[in-house]
């Protein structure tokens, strides 16, 4: 079967690989979708952390089950999409219900290959049902699960303001179950285009662009000098990142979604005189993913919204670099498979 590899930073080649055979809890899948994510995008240049080449990429997919063992309540030919953090199921983060955070993780697309094939095989307990959902909201669940679990872990309240740094898909999910969680949501971006994309689709009442305008002066114009109670980077921007800091309200939390391979910084008495709360939000998990294709469902969240650009597997290749290009207006592009 074809498989597209990342060899080295920005080097990407179809090879021939052989197509996985069944194996006990394995379930296998004819992929039909493949979401590009900030993370393919930062494999494909070098600056992703816990990664090594040569590589397959790919973890936002939806695919069919062709042949399945362990697969209890699972169907041959279901549309389906799957969990891609594989846990050891017995580490300190297993064992107190964080999977997402594991020892032992393996990550499907960054520390072990992913799914930019025809066919992959995936462990059984990781299926996700796909109630009945497209294979393009499908790809879109994973990616919109990052942003949930990223409210969730700030335990977001009605009426509360969430600024979110940062409108690349990771960001617009975590606004789209902000503003689900009854927060007032403030986007912020360098990008006019999405933060207008931010204002007419989404329908986010307040954007502010951080090279344009002073921020801190914007943040307490919107929240009436009191300043946003949760602040959640999905840059993965070393400089917005610390920047960050300044924008939290006394008492406010700190939420970490995107990641970069350096050291941060920041005040520690501004920090400590807030008794402020600094978190990380890694990966989804299994209640995440099921509250995203719920959300779906009841039509809370469109994920075509998202998806601006489509390509055939066959010129993944070619096209893939095209999608880093801010001046293509890429919010989210999938490759497609027969």
């Amino acid at each position: 079967m074809k498989s597209l590899v990342c060899d080295t930073p920005r080097e990407l080649n179809y090879r021939e690989i052989n197509q996985p055979s069944l194996s006990p809890g394995q379930t296998i899948l004819k992929i039909k979708r493949i979401g590009i994510c900030g993370t393919d995008l930062h494999a494909f240049d070098g600056t992703q952390p816990f990664f090594s080449y040569p590589r397959i990429l790919g973890h936002e997919l939806a695919g069919e089950i062709v042949a399945m063992d362990g697969a209890e309540g699972f169907a041959i030919n279901e549309k389906v999409t799957f969990i891609p953090y594989f846990n050891c199921g017995h580490c300190v983060a297993c064992k107190n219900g964080k999977p997402n955070c594991c020892v032992d993780i393996r990550v499907f697309g960054v520390h072990i290959d992913g799914g930019m094939a025809e066919y992959i095989s995936v462990p059984s307990y990781s299926l996700v049902h796909g109630e009945g959902l497209s294979y393009d909201e499908l790809a879109l669940v994973e990616p919109l699960a990052i942003g949930a679990h990223s409210i969730r872990r700030a335990e977001v309240r009605k009426d509360e303001f969430v600024l979110v740094i940062g409108a690349g898909p990771i960001g617009l999910g975590t606004m789209e179950f902000a503003r689900i969680a009854g927060a007032r949501v403030i986007a912020m971006d360098i990008n006019n285009g999405r933060l207008e994309f931010c204002k007419n689709r989404l329908k986010i009442s307040h954007t502010v662009n951080a090279l344009e305008e002073d921020v801190k002066k914007r943040l307490i114009e919107i929240t009436e000098g009191e300043m946003p109670t949760v602040v959640i980077d999905a840059t993965g921007s070393l400089k917005a990142i610390n920047n960050g800091f300044q924008y939290l309200a006394h008492g406010g939390k700190y939420v970490l979604v995107g990641l970069q391979k350096g050291e941060i910084s920041f005040s520690h008495p501004e920090f400590h005189k807030r008794e402020a709360t600094l978190m990380s939000s890694r990966n989804a998990t299994r209640e995440d993913f099921e509250h995203v294709i719920n959300s779906m469902k009841k039509k809370l969240v469109d994920p075509t919204n998202y998806i601006t650009h489509r390509v055939g597997f066959e010129d993944l290749k070619e096209e893939f670099a095209k999608f880093k290009d801010p001046a293509n207006g890429v919010i989210k592009a999938v490759a497609e498979l027969n």
